[in-house]
């Protein structure tokens, strides 16, 4: 409702602006009301009604602009939605037959029609009629222009009528009567305005022609004409601008046609698809994309009338070598085909045919836009059995020649060609991803020809789609013959195409599959295809294949599997395959099919390596010793068949040995005989055709004993192997006939390669009775090929592959000495541990392939390096000999240089893995120690090594880890952000600290200092956080240990002081110590001299920071300080725990839990220290361990406590147990010293947060006993601090202040002044805070408190007691003080000349309460007391201070009635709050005229007590007096001043003009001359 009166207001208001000239504002509200209009539900009839008439008005202006037009009729419409009939009524008001009407009434009525068509209707025909009269008298473009557009609007509003009148809410109107009249409109306008028309004209007779001939379309006798305007339509297609909307309407025309099952005639049509066709492929400017979209929707449309013509039309276009009529045929078929129309489906013959038509085209983007509708076809089933195979067979094709570009392409300027054919290449493979292989028809196209592109290498890109056509098609048939009663199964037929043999599918198939371990998915569809097709490849693989592919299909569930395991499994497959068929003359024509394919695979591929294994793995399994024999010469003899002829010839060899070692070995032997003549170092070139070299020869045997049967190997190894390698090495390494140091690096790795087969041949063989006679010699020629090599650079591979030889060796039997072992590793370590760094290594390299070589390299010898030491280790060795081989390493850790640092970590994290076990008694505590801190060192390698590390030596040392977990941080190392990597550090130690085992800590430890010493700052960090981490989580079981840990820490304090971040992680070890053994640390720094120095305050803040210790910190120190308290005397015991308290709670410690005890305790100590030195013997002992240079502090006891306290308060504040206090930083200094000490107290109390009252109550039961303690500055700590709680009444409700009340009453009346004062202030302040204990214990109280208005050697208890008193008098009747009345008013106007201001303001205020309490018994007595006081009220109206001033002013007003002076209200009105003082002259004559009028004996009585006045020691006080006497003896009576005593006041006044103040002179002077006039008007001398 409220929103609905905000609106209405808002309108009312935009109306009322209407009236203005300025068009601009008009625009603006126009709008505003436009959206208000449309936004607002209801709106009310009288709104309405004002609006429809400013907005037609406005509308109809030829004097307003043609926007501020446009939107009136815009609101207008609006309005329509509120009343309508009103609207349309105003409208047709301006509508009159032969009358032409406003342009802006025509718009507004046709927006009436298509906005609100079931209200417009009625009023339709009237209106046609109407518009009928007018359109001869347009004359106008404009006005043409507007009715075009109504006939537009008009024609869809009755077309929507006629096809969906039963929706309307009335009874059917005759529509032909309605379409009679549209068509007399139209017919006028095509006969007179079309012929001679402008462009914008012409588009407005555009856009009504569609909607006009579709209306028109539904009446069989106007068909005709209005078909017969649809040439006039094509025939607009001139302007880009037009274009559109002519394309527009003939949508909507076709679209009638359809609907009104119009045919239209040949020739119109074939103008219809002429137009169109341009629209799409205009050329050489491309068509506009909104019409390109149109005129595509026409040609859907005609694919449902007329389909047959259509493709007809289109098939004859194809026929032209027009690339953009093509693409636009190609893409209107796909749309046409995607939008299913059911018409078109009978003609997918002619589709296709059209098709092959541009199947030649070498365009690029019609190739590409022939795949994608072959795409759409496939997917739609628009493929035909018979004629569909070529669709299929392009598809593959142009990915084939799209690849042939790509390589022929080497111009500069190809750049968009290359574009063009990766696009079709990209767009072929779409094509066959999508293909669904089982729609209608779509099987007996593809199978069994599809298998066509299995082999062929040119195909090899489409095989991870063409597997999975395949793979769907056989087991979609398997499903079909499983329920088929007969097999129904695909087989592979003869016919027009040459199908693959089984021996070439398994061969491709086999290679292919070899992928899936690198990921990719054409692998994993090749080793899939082969579980479907066993029957295809030979029918004895069925039940194998089922069994073998799908446990060969695990390891690639999920990820990718090792390339050398999947291998194996696919190796094995074969020969269990082989086996399976047991056919000599398939298995002969398999390796044929094998060697056939070695041109389909680069030379470096995995393909091809596993092709070469594969063929090896099959001559293995031929049963055909013959063909074996000789398919090995043929290879040995011409081995460059093969592409890399010594990977090739060896893979091959060392396989089929597996089967035919003795064939191998012979057939090697011959040929090694037959030609040793031609065989050399180099290799030999004969007719251009490459051979072996003795090198490769070498190889060979290396890898044939690798394969070779255990049983067989170690009876011929060293006679038919070994001694042959070694021979052959020996002959290359001499020239003429002489052995020479050979260079030959690929000799070397030659000879090295098949020495290290050969000593995994022999570990393999596991015969634990055969001794290697070689060992030694060959161990020799390792280690001296490492010192061959140089100690700057890494160019050769030579060390990697001798590390790995040297491994292997090393493991055979005889075993090595230790002596043996640690020689062999640190000539290892010394020739690969100090290479410069990689880096510098890489920039040896030319190239970036140099580069990569040399980075590989790298990498391998290290690996190569750790695996040879981890080999030697921990085979078969004890712990002492595994901390002797380790100490090799220890120097390498800790090296300056961090490549060297990383290489030796590196190492160790492959010694230390987790599949070792390690010997019994293998202490870990002091490698942990050294490895753990180099988690934060400066390279990430570092970093992960070393964490790998320490995870590996409890792996090793058996002891249960969270692995997955460790290892998920440890990757995080990675990370460079230093604090990502110390947070890592500190998880991982937190998770590994607790299993170190106990006996062991201590090494640790000691390791971890060591590092804090000397490692660099990130380590230095580590070394800290593990240090804290193993005590946090071993803290408590050290007990035992205890002193000799901090006698370790305390002996690397000297040099940790000077590094500030290793002296940190100190503190915070004994801080930890301390979390679990509090009582032991505290103690020992309790007994630190005070003050505290430096390193001992930083001790109590570290023991503080720790979260683990801070609660159990405080609470000792809190029960350390309550016992050294005990007997309300303070020890330096209990000073010493308050500066440690006042250490730990400035470190932010939390108090809430412990701040009732704290506070008590500390307040406590304040009052018990208070006046208190401290000892002589402390402070000497102090100076003799002061530093050089460093200032002696003040001993105080109370100032440390009260430092103690404000740093509780500070913290306390900032936990919102207490509030700032008014006194700031004053109060502590106030608090400190004796004289102000009750000051600082009470300061302190009113700083407590009340609001927390269970802790103020905590504290009150703590310092209760301060009440009756036997320490008297105790007493008046307490006293003090409980005189302010009195007033608050919540404590009242909550806590017992009884026993406090009557405890304050007694102390009232104690000796110590002070301590008198803060009594009598907790007595008034129980006004406050209990007023019925007051009213109960009135006599007590007023009896105490009145007591002390006669302390008046001490100012500062007869204020409290003032102050007390109008507290009290203030909630009693005056029955209630009716004893004690005469006694307290007496009292009290002693006191309103007292120098204290506060005094004198307390006893004002006093004086005014009691005028409130005076009863009859006492009222006369009052009243006298009153006028021996007025003078001082009106004396201090002019108080130096002016609260002072403001109180006489009230006890004025308040005290007149009892004299009966109303009369000087008047007067005294002058004196209101806000206004300036009146001069004090001017409102002392007043005053004094008015008493003189009614009370003379008040104004001799003012005169009589206004003499002491004289001499007041303040000059505002003297002047006042002065002037107030000259007001007096101005207005005395004749009478009264022959009593004056002229001579004395004329002698005072004679004095006071000798006074200082300059006004006090002037004011004698002037009262002078007033006493002379007056004695002179009555005769008398003065």
């Amino acid at each position: 409702m409220e929103e609905s009166v905000e609106t209405f207001g808002d309108i009312n208001l935009t109306l009322s602006m209407l009236n203005k000239e300025d068009n601009i504002s008009k625009e603006d509200i126009y709008s505003h009301l436009t959206s208000l209009v449309q936004n607002t539900d209801i709106l009310d009839d009288a709104i309405v009604q004002r609006l429809i008439y400013y907005a037609s008005k406005d509308m109809r202006d030829n004097n307003v602009v043609r926007e501020v037009r446009m939107l009136a009729g815009e609101v207008l419409v609006s309005l329509a939605a509120h009343d309508f009939n009103s609207v349309m009524y105003e409208v047709q008001s301006n509508f009159r037959i032969l009358e032409l009407p406003n342009e802006f009434v025509v718009l507004a009525m046709a927006e009436l029609a298509t906005s609100y068509v079931s209200q417009s209707i009625p009023f339709m025909m009237m209106t046609l009629l109407t518009m009928q009269t007018m359109l001869r008298l347009a004359e106008e473009e404009t006005m043409k222009g507007a009715f075009c557009i109504a006939l537009e609007k008009f024609s869809k509003a009755i077309y929507k009528y006629v096809n969906h009148w039963r929706d309307f809410p009335y009874p059917r109107l005759d529509a032909n009567r309605l379409s009679d009249k549209i068509f007399m409109l139209f017919r006028y306008i095509m006969e007179k305005w079309a012929p001679v028309t402008s462009p914008t004209k012409t588009l407005a007779i555009v856009k009504a022609h569609g909607p006009t001939v579709s209306l028109l379309l539904h009446r069989e006798d106007l068909c005709e004409y209005a078909l017969g305007q649809v040439p006039w339509l094509l025939n607009q297609y001139k302007d880009k601008e037009i274009d559109f909307h002519v394309t527009q309407s003939l949508k909507q025309i076709l679209t009638a046609t359809v609907l009104y099952d119009v045919d239209l005639p040949k020739a119109l049509r074939r103008a219809i698809f002429t137009n169109l066709l341009h629209q799409v492929c205009r050329v050489p400017e491309p068509p506009v994309k909104e019409n390109e979209i149109e005129a595509s929707s026409c040609f859907l449309i005609l694919a449902h009338s007329s389909p047959a013509d259509l493709v007809e039309f289109f098939e004859e276009q194809m026929g032209s070598n027009n690339e953009a009529i093509r693409m636009g045929i190609l893409t209107l078929l796909r749309s046409a085909i995607n939008a299913e129309e059911p018409n078109l489906r009978d003609h997918i013959t002619s589709i296709e045919r059209t098709v092959k038509v541009v199947m030649g085209d070498l365009s690029i983007k019609v190739r590409n836009s022939t795949l994608l509708l072959i795409q759409t076809m496939c997917g739609k089933c628009y493929i035909e059995a018979r004629e569909g195979w070529p669709l299929i067979d392009y598809v593959f094709s142009q990915f084939a020649m799209s690849n042939r570009n790509l390589e022929k392409l080497t111009k500069p300027n190809s750049h968009e060609d290359e574009k063009g054919e990766k696009s079709v290449r990209d767009t072929s493979l779409e094509v066959l991803k999508t293909l669904d292989p089982l729609v209608i028809g779509m099987p007996q196209v593809l199978w069994p020809r599809i298998l066509t592109f299995v082999v062929p290498a040119e195909y090899t890109g489409t095989l991870e789609y063409l597997f999975n056509i395949i793979r769907i098609l056989i087991m979609a048939e398997e499903r079909k013959k499983n329920n088929a009663k007969e097999s129904t199964a695909l087989v592979i037929s003869t016919g027009a195409v040459k199908l693959p043999s089984p021996q070439q599918l398994l061969a491709r198939l086999l290679v292919i599959a070899m992928l899936a371990s690198l990921g990719k998915l054409c692998g994993a569809g090749a080793i899939g295809l082969l579980k479907t097709l066993p029957e295809i490849i030979h029918p004895k693989l069925g039940d194998l294949w089922k069994t073998r592919i799908p446990e060969l299909l695990q390891p690639l569930e999920g990820k990718n599997t090792s390339i050398v395991l999947w291998e194996t499994m696919l190796l094995q497959l074969l020969k269990e395959s082989l086996w399976k068929i047991s056919d000599t003359a398939w298995t002969t024509q398999l390796s044929r099919d094998f060697s056939q394919q070695m041109g389909s695979y680069s030379n470096t591929s995995i393909e091809k390596r596993f092709l070469w294994k594969a063929l090896g793995t099959t001559l293995a399994s031929c049963q055909d010793t013959d063909f074996v024999s000789s398919q090995i010469k043929e290879f040995l003899i011409a081995p460059s068949q093969l592409g890399d002829q010594r990977q090739g010839i060896t893979s091959i060899l060392g396989y089929c040995a597996e089967k035919h070692f003795d064939i191998v070995l012979k057939v090697l032997k011959t040929f090694q005989d037959r030609e040793k003549f031609f065989m050399n170092r180099c290799k030999g070139i004969f007719s251009g055709k490459k051979s072996l070299t003795k090198t490769d020869v070498m190889v060979i045997y290396g890898a044939v004993a690798l394969h070779a049967p255990k049983s067989q190997l170690l009876s011929r190894l060293d006679q038919d192997i070994v001694s042959q390698v070694l021979f052959l090495y020996g002959q290359c390494s001499q020239v003429l006939g002489m052995s020479v140091m050979n260079k030959d690096m690929d000799l070397q790795m030659s000879f090295t390669r098949s020495i290290t087969e050969i000593g995994i041949a022999v570990q393999d063989a596991e015969d634990p009775g055969f001794k290697f006679s070689y060992k030694e010699v060959l161990l020799g020629y390792m280690l001296d090929f490492i010192r061959d090599e140089p100690l700057d650079s890494l160019a050769s591979p030579v060390r990697w592959k001798a590390l790995i030889a040297i491994r292997y060796l090393s493991k055979l039997k005889p075993r090595l000495s230790l002596h043996d072992h640690l020689n062999i590793l640190e000539e290892n370590i010394r020739r690969l541990l100090p290479l410069p760094p990689l880096e510098k290594l890489k920039s040896e390299g030319e190239t970036d392939k140099d580069k990569e070589r040399i980075t590989f390299l790298y990498e391998r010898s290290m690996d190569a390096l750790g695996r040879l030491l981890r080999t030697m280790m921990w085979d078969n060795v004890t712990a002492e000999d595994c901390q002797e081989m380790f100490n090799l390493l220890r120097m390498w850790l800790v090296s300056q240089k961090e490549w060297e640092r990383e290489r030796a970590f590196q190492i160790t994290a492959k010694v230390l893995t987790n599949d070792i076990e390690a010997p019994e008694n293998f202490k870990i505590g002091s490698l942990l120690g050294l490895l753990t801190p180099h988690s934060c060192d400066t390279l990430p390698t570092i970093r992960q090594a070393a964490a790998g590390s320490a995870i590996g030596l409890f792996c090793i040392k058996g002891i249960r880890l969270e692995v997955e977990r460790l290892q998920g941080l440890q990757e995080g190392l990675q990370c460079d952000d230093a604090q990502v990597q110390i947070k890592i550090s500190s998880k991982i130690a937190k998770i590994v600290s607790k299993l170190i085992p106990s006996e062991e800590i201590l090494m640790f430890l000691e390791e971890t200092l060591d590092g804090l010493e000397s490692l660099n700052p990130m380590c230095t960090k580590a070394c800290g956080i593990w240090m804290i981490t193993a005590l946090k989580e071993q803290g408590a079981a050290l007990e035992d240990q205890l002193l000799e840990i901090l006698s370790i820490i305390y002996h690397h304090m000297p040099v940790l002081r000077q590094k500030e971040d290793s002296f940190q992680f100190m503190l915070e070890a004994i801080s930890q110590i301390a979390s679990f053994h509090m009582d032991a640390v505290v103690a020992s720094l309790l007994q630190k001299p005070l003050p505290f120095d430096r390193d001992t305050k930083t001790l109590w803040k570290s023991l503080a920071e720790n979260p683990a210790s801070s609660g159990k910190l405080l609470r000792a120190l809190i029960d350390k300080l309550e016992n050294g308290l005990e007997d309300d005397l303070a020890g330096m015991d209990a000073i010493s725990v308050a500066c440690a308290m006042n250490e730990v709670v400035s470190t932010g410690t939390p108090v809430t839990g412990l701040y009732a005890e704290l506070f008590s305790l500390l307040l406590k100590l304040v009052g018990c220290t208070l006046g208190q030195k401290m000892p002589s013997s402390t402070l000497s002992r102090r100076r003799r361990v002061m530093q050089q240079g460093e200032l002696q502090q003040k001993a105080d006891p109370c100032r440390l406590s009260v430092t103690t306290l404000k740093c509780v308060q500070a913290q306390a504040m900032k936990e919102g147990l207490a509030k700032e206090s008014n006194e700031g930083d004053n109060l502590w200094t106030l608090l400190s010293s004796p004289s102000t000490h009750h000051i600082g107290v009470c300061a302190l109390a009113r700083s407590m947060a009340v609001w927390q009252h269970g802790v103020i109550l905590d504290i009150m039961e703590q310092l209760l006993s301060s009440l009756t303690s036997s320490s008297e500055n105790y007493r008046i700590t307490g006293t003090a601090f409980f005189s302010e709680l009195m007033k608050e009444p919540i404590l009242w409700k909550h806590g017992n202040l009884r026993d406090v009340l009557i405890l304050m009453d007694q102390s009232a009346w104690d000796s110590n002044a002070i301590l008198r004062q803060m009594a009598i202030r907790g007595l008034g302040n129980t006004a406050s805070g209990a007023p019925h204990k007051v009213k109960k214990h009135k006599q007590i109280i007023l009896e105490s408190v009145i007591r002390g208005l006669y302390h008046l050697a001490r100012t500062e208890v007869v204020c409290e007691s003032l102050k007390a008193l109008k507290k009290i008098l203030e909630l009693l009747t005056d029955r209630d003080v009716s004893f004690y009345f005469k006694e307290i008013v007496l009292q009290t106007r002693t006191f309103f000349e007292d120098e204290q201001d506060d005094v004198r303001l307390t006893a004002i205020f006093l004086f005014e309460n009691l005028a409130s309490l005076t009863g009859r018994r006492w009222r006369i007595f009052f009243a006298e007391e009153i006028k021996k006081s007025m003078i001082s009220f009106l004396l201090h109206l002019w108080d130096p201070n002016p609260k002072i001033g403001t109180a006489c002013r009230d006890v004025l007003i308040i005290c007149i009635p009892f004299l009966g002076l109303q009369e000087l209200y008047g007067v005294l009105d002058h004196l209101l709050d806000g206004q300036d003082l009146p001069r004090a002259r001017d409102f002392y004559r007043q005053f004094c005229v008015k008493l003189a009028k009614k009370n003379q004996e008040i104004l001799w009585i003012l005169h009589t007590h206004s003499f002491p006045f004289f001499s007041s020691s303040w000059e505002m006080i003297r002047s006042a007096a002065i002037k107030l006497t000259d007001a007096i003896v101005l207005n005395l009576t004749i009478q009264y001043v022959e009593l004056l005593d002229r001579e004395q006041l004329t002698t005072r006044l004679q004095a006071l003009r000798q006074d200082p103040c300059v006004s006090v002179q002037r004011a004698a002077e002037a009262a002078l001359q007033t006493l002379l006039r007056r004695c002179k008007e009555i005769s008398v001398p003065l």
